[in-house]
């Protein structure tokens, strides 16, 4: 990780679970950490508890192209550039697709997949703009690979999970073809003990799954980053031990 002490790594999604994690795994590695959320307060406190200079809280509604474009502009005045971005913030909805409206669907899609793409590219520009070294992760979901496993609705999750998966994939495609120096890596784990999750098991409690834990995803991504420069991790799948991939058939 030595690689990265100072570097700049934007994390979406920072105020609260996997998001909070992995901010605190980077910074533990010298990492200066931007923290995009739409709760600012939250994001304040994660700036008290790690330490001035080290996390950057930045109030940010990442469905909203115009709030990632500010957000990305202020990286590139305060920081000079972002060097690492972990696209991890995600909404997840119970709804049924044959009776949710229109705007159910872009509320899903906007934030698990075109703000990723559009975090990507403005992370690609500042990257070439530099000629600098980085790294892209998706923070996936086992939906986006096994949709099929899991038998409780989660509406268009599933749909923007497997959009990541190829976006990760199309974005690789497009580094080689321009010969930048950045890796792209999907992480996708298995159920996560979050404030998401609970909210999608109801009435049934999350210590009926062999759940990982957000600091399982948090120590990935720093075994992501530590690879070799010569060494790419594309994907990489995490479930429980023990644990058969999908979720159990709960009452909803």
């Amino acid at each position: 990780m030595n690689r990265w002490i100072d570097k700049v790594a934007i994390v979406t999604g920072a105020s609260s679970g996997i998001g909070v994690a992995i901010s605190k795994a980077l910074v533990l590695h010298g990492v200066k950490v931007v923290g995009l959320a739409r709760r600012l307060d939250k994001l304040q406190e994660i700036a008290r508890e790690l330490g001035k200079d080290k996390f950057y809280p930045i109030q940010c509604d990442i469905s909203k192209e115009e709030d990632i474009l500010r957000a990305f502009e202020s990286v590139e005045k305060q920081l000079g550039g972002v060097d690492i971005l972990i696209n991890n913030a995600a909404v997840l909805s119970s709804a049924l697709v044959i009776e949710s409206d229109t705007e159910e669907y872009h509320k899903i899609i906007d934030t698990n997949l075109i703000a990723p793409a559009i975090c990507s590219r403005e992370t690609a520009k500042s990257l070439r703009k530099r000629n600098a070294y980085g790294h892209i992760i998706n923070i996936n979901s086992i939906t986006g690979q096994f949709a099929e496993s899991v038998h409780v609705p989660i509406s268009m999750f599933g749909a923007s999970k497997c959009g990541l998966r190829a976006l990760g994939i199309e974005l690789r495609h497009e580094v080689i073809a321009l010969n930048l120096n950045i890796k792209v890596t999907n992480i996708t784990p298995g159920v996560v003990d979050t404030e998401m999750t609970r909210s999608l098991l109801k009435g049934n409690k999350i210590s009926d799954l062999k759940a990982l834990k957000d600091k399982d995803i948090a120590d990935t991504v720093i075994y992501v980053l530590r690879t070799p420069e010569t060494v790419e991790i594309p994907e990489i799948t995490i479930i429980p031990h023990k644990e058969i991939i999908g979720l159990p058939k709960f009452d909803v």
